[in-house]
Order: structure tokens, then sequence, then C-alpha cells
């Protein structure tokens, strides 16, 4: 009797993904809920340090910043809000997407900082919100409006 590994594999694996496949509900709740939270922390610590926040994009060369800082905050928090409740997905996906990336732009602005110790952390912060803004992406896809 011959027994097929790589069959026997193929067929695990099967089992596995569809096994898998019955969180997919879970999935997207928790994945889209994690990135409200990721957008409500800090709307509400711009908040919490108005000035501070005004002072650095100030700094970093934001136009109209007494503008945009109340209009940033008002996205981040109702956008996240919108995501852990599935709503307008699309719609809002595509606001916090474009946000995400002024935001890099502007204020994760690493290249600025050839020798500063912070361009590190910069670069870091930089890649890690072009991920958020791909995940932003993907789940404008998902809107079932």
């Amino acid at each position: 009797m011959h027994f097929n590994v790589s069959l026997a594999f193929k067929l695990i694996i099967g089992i596995i993904m569809e096994w898998l496949k019955k969180f997919d509900g879970l999935y997207f709740i928790v994945g889209r809920s994690l990135l409200g939270l990721y957008f409500i922390a800090p709307g509400l610590s711009k908040i919490f340090d108005f000035m501070g926040t005004l002072t650095l994009m100030r700094a970093k060369g934001v136009p109209f910043s007494s503008v945009l800082l109340p209009l940033t905050i008002s996205i981040q928090l109702f956008g996240g809000l919108f995501l852990i409740l599935g709503r307008n997905l699309r719609l809002t996906s595509i606001m916090l997407f474009g946000l995400t990336v002024i935001i890099n732009i502007y204020i994760h602005n690493f290249w600025t900082l050839a020798g500063d110790p912070s361009q590190g952390h910069e670069i870091q912060n930089f890649v890690k919100n072009l991920a958020i803004a791909a995940g932003l992406l993907v789940l404008a896809t998902k809107d079932k409006s």
C-alpha cells in the first residue's frame, strides 16, 4: 500500500482552511475594530494635547494647521467609530487612507532628518502607516452598501 504524503498534506490543509473560514466574520469585526481604535486613540490624544499637536504641525510646515487639526481630530474620532460600527466602510476607509498618507508626508517626513537620531523612528512610523493605509484600501472593498 502506497501512502501519498502530498495528498495527505493537501487534505489536512484543506480541512484547516475550511475550519478557519468559519471565523471570517469574527476576523472582520476584530480587524476593523482594531483599525478603528488605531484612529480613535490619537484623535483623543490630539484633543488632550491640542496646543502641543498644533505646535508640532506648524513646526512640520502643515498649512492651515488651525483648521486642519480640528478636522483631523473629527476624521480620526468619527472615522474610527464608523470602522468599529461597520458603517460607511468604503467612504470612511478612503477618508482615513487619505488622512494617513497626508500625515505620513507632513509628520513622518524622515527624508528631512538625515543624521538626526529620530530618523529611524520616523522611517518606522512611515512604513507602519503605509501598512495601515494598505489595510484601509482593502477594507474599503468590503463595504456591503
